[in-house]
């Protein structure tokens, strides 16, 4: 089951005038989601360091779950034995898997693609694996996740140097084409209740993303999504993209941009008329000792916060910088922690780290769409924008 009702578009005057952005509200079969929203990757069933529960603090409405990873371990048996992905992983509300495509994508010359599908060594143990669009199908209809994706062939923007011409765009996403009818077919064939999304492929060629486009809105799916971005293209040429295709999908329909980005990323794609947005950029930029703060981008290895006493982001109320609720302890200390001591537990190596640091950004992000989304509401899309502009400038 899938309903979208598009709730508000934005009237944003002078710099943002003719922006499509838009509020809207999506009912699943596990839940309703608020957009525009952010959706946290749980890769391997689980968004890496952060508890179900810390999530739902924080706003998580929607999360996803890889349905190629998930095929690998724990694999078919043990996901049918929990009727799916939501108890396996103690998540109650929605979830989206993704088709497997671009994971195939990434393998490199350890595939082969064919018009039947691909043939792979499997990562984990080296088994010959094959995975077509109706495989993927029986995978995600297994894990009951309330939004599949089509299976798609992830056009590369290079490859080994390469940049992709226009004509092998066009193979791909022709390709594409017909694994999605394929798709949408075994989807219907297994009588799956959940909605499944088709993917808009074309590379940076305009006029081969118009064709996906029109094509892919024949065939009526119940949802849209604009793969193949931020895959090591230029970002001029990403926000190319992302200003041409997301408001050309059907405006009674959810639109999805997959695999982006930035908090810039984000907020563009919101004035470009994107509804759903997912990136591991929030977990993996954590682990690595990147926090995104409202007042720019903080490096929390860089030596100067060694005996720095302010928490990560003096305006965040997310355990890490004051509490999710922000209630000081009957002492009169705050439940958050300094920069010091997020940069000593890195230096360390303490796993603390890395958790903390992950529940701060994807905190920042959900709170991100929030404030866009309010904005909406009340009318102030534009005004947002621009002091969000002027705050992340301002630097930490």
């Amino acid at each position: 089951m899938l309903q979208f009702e598009l709730l508000k578009t934005d009237d944003a005057q002078g710099d943002y005038a003719g922006s499509h952005a838009r509020r809207g509200r999506l009912t699943l079969n596990h839940g309703v989601v608020e957009t525009p929203i952010f959706m946290p990757v749980g890769t391997y069933g689980t968004v890496k360091g952060v508890l179900p529960r810390s999530l739902e603090e924080m706003g998580a409405q929607i999360i996803l779950g890889n349905t190629f990873h998930l095929w690998m371990r724990p694999g078919q048996d043990v996901m049918a034995s929990f009727g799916g992905l939501h108890q396996f992983e103690k998540w109650s509300r929605p979830i989206l898997t993704d088709s497997g495509g671009f994971q195939v994508w990434s393998l490199g010359e350890m595939r082969r693609i064919t018009e039947e599908g691909v043939h792979f060594a499997s990562p984990v143990n080296g088994d010959k694996l094959f995975m077509s669009p109706e495989v993927s199908m029986q995978i995600q209809t297994l894990l009951n996740s309330d939004i599949a994706m089509q299976l798609d062939e992830c056009t590369p923007y290079e490859t080994k140097g390469h940049i992709t011409t226009e004509r092998e765009a066009r193979q791909s996403m022709e390709m594409s084409l017909r694994w999605a009818t394929r798709s949408r077919d075994e989807f219907q064939r297994l009588q799956n209740p959940n909605a499944l999304f088709g993917i808009v492929q074309g590379g940076m060629f305009e006029n081969l993303r118009e064709e996906s486009l029109e094509q892919l809105v024949a065939m009526d799916f119940p949802g849209y999504a604009i793969g193949g971005v931020s895959v090591g293209e230029p970002k001029d040429e990403m926000l190319r993209i992302m200003a041409h295709t997301p408001h050309k999908l059907p405006a009674h329909k959810p639109r999805y941009l997959m695999g982006v980005g930035t908090p810039e990323d984000l907020v563009e794609g919101v004035a470009q008329g994107v509804d759903m947005f997912d990136c591991v950029m929030p977990t993996r930029n954590a682990r690595n000792g990147t926090l995104f703060t409202r007042f720019g981008d903080l490096k929390i290895r860089n030596a100067r916060h060694k005996t720095d006493h302010q928490p990560l982001d003096p305006s965040c109320t997310c355990h890490a910088c004051a509490g999710a609720s922000g209630v000081a302890w009957a002492d009169g200390g705050r439940d958050g922690f300094s920069r010091a001591y997020q940069h000593h537990l890195d230096r360390c190596g303490e796993m603390l780290g890395p958790m903390l640091a992950s529940i701060h950004n994807l905190h920042y992000y959900l709170n991100l769409m929030r404030e866009v989304r309010e904005a909406l509401d009340g009318g102030r899309f534009g005004e947002f924008v621009r002091q969000f502009k002027a705050d992340r400038a301002r630097g930490v």
